[in-house]
């Protein structure tokens, strides 16, 4: 009988809730903020950093069809560098349901941005802690969107940018999809190819690679990256097959053959008769594509 009391009151709150103009102060719904823009409440209020348990996270920024899976398969297989299947932090949000919530973490120098930031960097630690390595690489190509928030969560965090040109990321994409858009297609490669190239024009400490020459040269690159992260290089790394990366399937990185295989294999070219829109022509010469 105390149960379905409990479950009456409730559904009828709820009901409440449902007919009931929004509270203004309630941010019932957890979205994410515009990069760049504070969380601003009715008071203005935006908490400061909190302590990191991770100071230096490492993140890919890449479009997707770029190789970024196969980047973290060679990180992965390194002693110290744990790079995890796709972790999404970007959806991961706290939800504060009450209209006094955001005052009571407002005493505690917390909004809900920096409620988010700090769980993802315990996320992050907590993947790292169960590794036993002390380097994360978290390789998610919409991670390359959020950029700057990542930036804010983490000051220190180093950045990896994964070129590909974009006309082969277009025929990759193409060719991935049972009825594709084309329009919708080149559409999301500019909007991806938008991000990095801001990326690339302001974070200079970035480490800039591209999927061709991952592919053509991987040690050589593979001994670029294992410098940028402090680590010292290990011929293993170019021996992915032989390490447990988990599972490999969908919404979590690439699932296909080629990446099962266990080998490096040659990267697609892009076709030299492909157009490619204005803007993505002009950034695909920006990174050093023909077009």
């Amino acid at each position: 009988m105390s149960a379905i009391a409990k479950g009456l009151k409730r559904r009828g709150r709820l009901m409440a809730q449902a007919v009931s103009p929004p509270r203004k102060t309630l941010d019932a719904i957890p979205t994410q903020r515009p990069a760049g823009q504070g969380q601003q409440p009715s008071d203005g209020y935006t908490a400061p950093l909190a302590p990191r348990l991770v100071d230096s996270p490492a993140f890919v920024l890449s479009s997707v069809r770029s190789g970024s899976t196969l980047l973290r398969v060679l990180l992965n297989s390194h002693s110290r560098i744990r790079a995890p299947h796709e972790m999404h932090l970007r959806t991961v949000h706290v939800r504060m349901s009450r209209e006094f919530t955001a005052d009571a973490m407002k005493e505690l120098a917390l909004d809900r941005e920096e409620l988010e930031h700090v769980l993802w960097d315990r996320v992050l630690h907590l993947e790292l802690s169960r590794s036993g390595k002390d380097v994360i690489v978290d390789k998610t190509p919409p991670n390359t969107l959020i950029w700057p928030r990542l930036h804010r969560c983490w000051p220190d965090a180093r950045f990896i940018l994964l070129l590909r040109h974009p006309g082969a990321v277009v025929q990759s994409l193409t060719s991935r999809r049972a009825d594709p858009d084309h329009e919708a297609i080149r559409a999301e490669v500019l909007g991806y190819a938008e991000k990095l190239e801001e990326a690339r024009q302001h974070l200079p400490g970035a480490h800039v690679i591209t999927y061709e020459d991952l592919t053509a040269d991987p040690e050589r690159v593979t001994r670029g990256l294992c410098g940028y992260l402090g680590v010292p290089w290990e011929s293993g790394m170019l021996d992915y097959g032989r390490q447990d990366h988990g599972t490999f399937r969908p919404k979590l990185g690439d699932w296909s053959s080629e990446i099962r295989s266990g080998r490096i294999q040659a990267a697609r070219p892009a076709d030299p008769a492909a157009e490619l829109p204005p803007r993505l022509a002009e950034i695909a010469r920006a990174w050093g594509y023909p077009v």
